[in-house]
């Protein structure tokens, strides 16, 4: 199972409009299932003063993680820029999955990792922080990192892609992952 994951919360969100783009690109290519997991689903009391402890960790995070991040052995995950790094929202997802079954989670698994951004280096910074803490977590990171600029111009109203070059640049990213 490979999962696509919208590291943001925000609603409507240009990262979500990817992520989907993404999850419709692997289906065409792939005969295992793939699913879309936007961290707007599996919010709700993850942020609470017990979250560290396991017997307060937060039923849809739980469900999420046995579900469909443990059976994954690949993450696709496509991060906003917040602050010149990732959204705190996908640390506390992480740092709340790290309680219970960490290694299961993540351990001896791959990762592709793709920055969206409204400015000019899409979020590159951000995918440089994210790199780090997969890694420490045992996740092993593709090189051929996406950042994707000025990403609010390269959809249209509906969200559909419509910017040809970063179609293709998803494609042959894509394609170099599965690869890995």
């Amino acid at each position: 199972m490979i999962t696509v994951i919208c590291g943001t919360n925000r609603k409507n969100s240009n990262t979500h409009k990817f992520a989907k783009h993404y999850a419709s690109v692997l289906r065409t290519k792939v005969e295992e299932s793939v699913e879309l997991l936007s961290l707007e689903d599996v919010q709700d009391g993850m942020l609470n003063a017990e979250m560290y402890e396991e017997q307060n960790v937060s039923s849809k995070l739980k469900e999420a993680q046995d579900a469909i991040l443990i059976p994954s052995n690949k993450f696709v995950i496509i991060t906003p820029e917040y602050n010149g790094s990732i959204p705190g929202v996908l640390k506390l997802f992480i740092d709340a999955l790290s309680v219970r079954k960490i290694k299961e989670t993540f351990g001896n698994k791959k990762a592709l990792l793709v920055g969206v951004a409204m400015g000019r280096a899409g979020n590159l910074r951000g995918m440089e922080h994210l790199t780090g803490m997969m890694h420490h977590i045992g996740l092993t990171v593709h090189p051929d990192k996406l950042p994707i600029s000025a990403c609010h111009t390269l959809v249209d109203d509906s969200g559909k892609i419509t910017d040809q070059a970063c179609l293709d640049a998803i494609e042959s990213q894509v394609d170099s992952f599965l690869q890995f």
